[in-house]
């Protein structure tokens, strides 16, 4: 019903920037939470950033660094990430809550495959 892909990881040295993008599609009606999380090796996958009702909301080691953005008209939602560390390698997941179908409408809650962010000299 629904389908999210993202896409923009890769490797990069310290310091570095990467944008990520997250692409939601299917019979969706509206999309009411879009958010990135991360999962290291080894890890409990961990919330990055989430945009939901036009609130924006950071884990506190990414402020700053990280900026998240939507764009409702193409159900895109995308992670400008700069300043990268070491410690930021992950896989980055995008998960969406949307209304989809025909009524009686449901809630469904996705997420994608995941996108390999690398960061090392």
């Amino acid at each position: 019903q629904v389908q999210v892909v993202e896409s923009g990881g890769g490797l990069v040295q310290p310091g570095g920037s990467l944008r990520l993008s997250c692409a939601a599609s299917g019979n969706i009606r509206s999309i009411s939470a879009m958010g990135w999380y991360r999962q290291a090796p080894g890890k409990e996958r961990e919330l990055v950033a989430t945009a939901t009702g036009g609130v924006i909301k950071y884990a506190d080691s990414m402020k700053g660094r990280f900026t998240i953005a939507r764009d409702n008209a193409k159900n895109m939602l995308y992670l400008q990430m700069n300043s990268l560390k070491p410690e930021d390698t992950a896989v980055y997941y995008c998960n969406v809550g949307a209304i989809v179908g025909v009524y009686p409408y449901r809630y469904l809650e996705v997420w994608g495959q995941g996108t390999l962010v690398t960061v090392s000299s």
